[in-house]
């Protein structure tokens, strides 16, 4: 029985000398000295304040991207014990003792180490020579700008490395499905290519430009194979379910995923939920969940309320009134009502209460028991502090003359009557019968005399001149056929009125409320909110020092100054290798060059190379030129403010172009023993150039050693590239 043990056991295992060795170099090329300089790197200054949030379980939101990424930036902060405490104020500032460096850069280093290894991978996937391969590997491995933006807490190293996952893992996928289809490791890089493909656009949505290129690339391969005849319809239907399985609902969940996990983390209010939803901010712990606590959920006649226009940019308001009226005459010579005014105002005020009043009733306060209002009732709102009736009439508004003004009406016994009848629709509604809610109800006010719908126009316009303090203007618009958010308003605060007396209902006003009801939000609803806000929250792009066209990366005519020592010759650039970005140039003009020529006398049937290096040569471009133009090219549309490193997940495909082209070259162009020679001696006096040129500029990439004012003038190979020495 134990007869086995007679023979030792024996492990064999294939180790690939060549992947070793580059993951060691890419680890020390990344790891060396990564807590230089021990002080906030570019933007290091940005990232941190998230994870400094991140530590505390403050809400925020970043209209940047999705969480993902900066939650494993946060991975290292917590690994490194960091409890959020640091002023992320100024670049260059210098990290206190409690800022563990070496554990937030930890993350984007391994990636970016890691890249080197994959872009061999990657070579050898596509059918291309270890010696190919292992120039791509070195090629990334001594590419400045890439040491550079991986060695601190930023994300794009982290975004590239799971780009270039998600290729390899594909690859693997698909050189396994002509022998290995429905295997174990079949399955394995098909639905790592899907995971690969999510955490990329989970990182940032840069990612979504390879993950595009993959289903397409995933989609072709599909196509031929519904042309073999060997398989079944059963088969293919197979084939379709697994890859839209892995690629599509797999990448989806994930997705969501981050978020759930970013929501679960960050439960405390903070600076950022101001522009979310009422409902949203009552979900979290603190901030508004402490006023809104013990709340009536359903809005009764005689209900205390204030009301939030549900739009919340460029900033949150709230329907308000004072006692100031509209000025007789504007600027312009235009007339008015001389009402009493009627804004927007975006901060906490007792005047931003409101009564909800029954038209067929004279009674403030809740009955008992209440009488909730639904969708189609008819209200009066009555302002709290000066009890007046919100009112619209056919005047024009002070700065939105094509809609009426809304005041607060008061009677100058002329012939001006009150029209303050409300109807209330409630926007998300279930029926026709819903009761008007706290929080959850989103609700629009058509004014019953002229159908105009209560508007809060300032928030997405101007601000009111000085005699309306500079508060956001409100109207009632005319012509409301289309929906905007400026035009809903929900219910924030509330309060069932008790005190009849209007001495006693203002101290009611500045009063807590006392009853307990809870007004939890589901997952999917805050998804959804959250993700809205990041697709459109955009910050006010602004010029920056170092910004710069997508037409200035291809040939590195600008940089960008990431870290400056205070006192020596010590800095940190962002910086592409000359060599390397002017060859990968060079590369992709003759690759297109080559194509051209190659498809026009494949269409005179001829044919300069056999048919598996057409589709050999074929397929890298579509890879790795593809990755290059997909990555690239979009810039060109968006307005944004743009930055070199945005270039670097292009370059990095670009890049992997180079060797494709010099070994096709090799094969293909040089037909003689002669010419084959000369080509192998140019390879190496051009891969020299490279090696020089990245240690030429590896003080500035590492920051180390300090240079001297002469060898930063020497550094400076372009009249474009900004600041290299500093003004004495």
């Amino acid at each position: 029985m134990l007869g086995f043990l007679k023979e030792p056991v024996v492990v064999t295992a294939k180790i690939n000398v060549n992947l070793v060795a580059l993951t060691v170099m890419g680890l020390i090329s990344r790891l060396w000295g990564l807590c230089y300089p021990r002080a906030v790197v570019f933007d290091e200054v940005y990232y941190g304040q998230f994870v400094s949030l991140y530590m505390k379980r403050i809400f925020f939101v970043d209209d940047s991207g999705p969480p993902f990424g900066h939650m494993l930036l946060a991975l290292g902060g917590y690994l490194g014990g960091f409890d959020g405490n640091f002023l992320w104020n100024r670049i260059g500032a210098e990290y206190s003792m409690n800022v563990p460096v070496w554990s937030l850069r930890l993350l984007p280093a391994l990636a970016g180490a890691l890249c080197v290894p994959l872009a061999y991978q990657i070579l050898v996937e596509l059918h291309f020579s270890h010696c190919a391969a292992l120039g791509a590997a070195l090629l990334i491995l001594l590419e400045n700008s890439l040491i550079t933006q991986s060695r601190f807490m930023l994300l794009e190293s982290i975004l590239i490395f799971f780009i270039l996952l998600a290729v390899l893992s594909y690859l693997k996928f698909y050189n396994l499905q002509k022998h290995s289809a429905f295997s174990g490791s079949w399955w394995f890089w098909l639905l790592l290519t899907g995971v690969a493909c999510s955490c990329a656009v989970g990182v940032k949505y840069m990612g979504l430009f390879t993950y595009m290129l993959l289903l397409a690339t995933a989609g072709l391969h599909f196509w031929h194979m519904i042309g073999d005849q060997n398989l079944s319809n059963v088969s293919l239907l197979c084939h379709f379910l697994a890859r839209g399985l892995a690629l599509i609902i797999i990448p989806m969940g994930l997705y969501l995923s981050f978020f759930y996990v970013h929501l679960a983390l960050l439960y405390r209010s903070g600076p950022h939920d101001q522009i979310m939803t009422s409902a949203f901010q009552a979900s979290l712990e603190g901030g508004l969940a402490r006023i809104t606590q013990g709340q009536p959920l359903e809005v009764a006649y005689g209900s205390q309320i204030t009301l939030r226009n549900v739009l919340g940019k460029p900033m949150q308001c709230w329907l308000h009134s004072h006692t100031n009226t509209y000025p007789i005459r504007y600027e312009n010579g235009r007339g008015s009502s001389h009402q009493q005014q009627v804004t927007c105002y975006p901060f906490k005020d007792v005047n931003n209460w409101w009564i909800v009043k029954d038209p067929g009733m004279q009674q403030l306060v809740v009955s008992n028991p209440p009488r909730p209002v639904r969708h189609g009732h008819i209200v009066q709102l009555v302002h709290g502090i000066t009890t007046r009736y919100l009112n619209t009439h056919d005047v024009a508004a002070p700065l939105s003359p094509h809609s009426q003004e809304v005041s607060c009406y008061i009677d100058y016994n002329i012939s001006m009557p009150a029209q303050n009848l409300w109807r209330v629709e409630i926007v998300n509604r279930e029926s026709d019968t819903d009761v008007w809610k706290t929080i959850l109800s989103e609700v629009r006010f058509v004014h019953v005399n002229t159908s105009a719908v209560l508007k809060a126009s300032g928030v997405i316009g101007a601000s009111l001149p000085e005699w309306g303090y500079r508060q956001l203007e409100v109207v009632g618009e005319k012509l409301s056929k289309g929906y905007h958010q400026s035009m809903v308003w929900n219910v924030e605060e509330h309060r069932y009125g008790k005190s009849q007396e209007q001495k006693e209902r203002e101290v009611e006003l500045h009063s807590p409320t006392q009853m307990d009801i809870s007004k939890n939000l589901s997952f999917m609803a805050k998804f959804t909110e959250l993700q809205w806000k990041i697709l459109t929250l955009k910050n006010e792009d602004t010029e920056h020092k170092y910004s710069s066209s997508a037409l200035d990366w291809i040939t590195m005519d600008t940089n960008i100054a990431y870290w400056l020592h205070p006192t020596s010759g010590a800095q940190i650039h962002l910086l592409g290798n000359v060599a390397t970005w002017a060859s990968a140039n060079a590369a992709a003009l003759l690759y297109l060059c080559l194509s051209l020529w190659y498809l026009l006398r494949r269409r005179r049937r001829i044919y300069d190379i056999p048919e598996d290096a057409w589709q050999l040569w074929m397929s890298a471009g579509g890879i790795c030129g593809g990755g290059w133009a997909v990555n690239y090219l979009p810039f060109f549309l968006m307005e944004k403010t743009l930055f070199l490193y945005h270039y670097l997940p292009a370059v990095t495909f670009q890049i992997l172009l180079i060797p494709v082209v010099l070994q096709h070259v090799s094969d293909h162009l040089c037909r003689s023993v002669l010419l084959k020679s000369m080509f192998s001696a140019l390879i190496v006096a051009w891969f020299s150039s490279v090696y020089f040129v990245y240690c030429t500029f590896s003080p500035v990439s590492y920051g180390q050693p300090a240079l001297s004012l002469t060898e930063l003038r020497a550094l400076r190979w372009k009249d474009t590239w900004n600041t290299f020495i500093r003004k004495q």
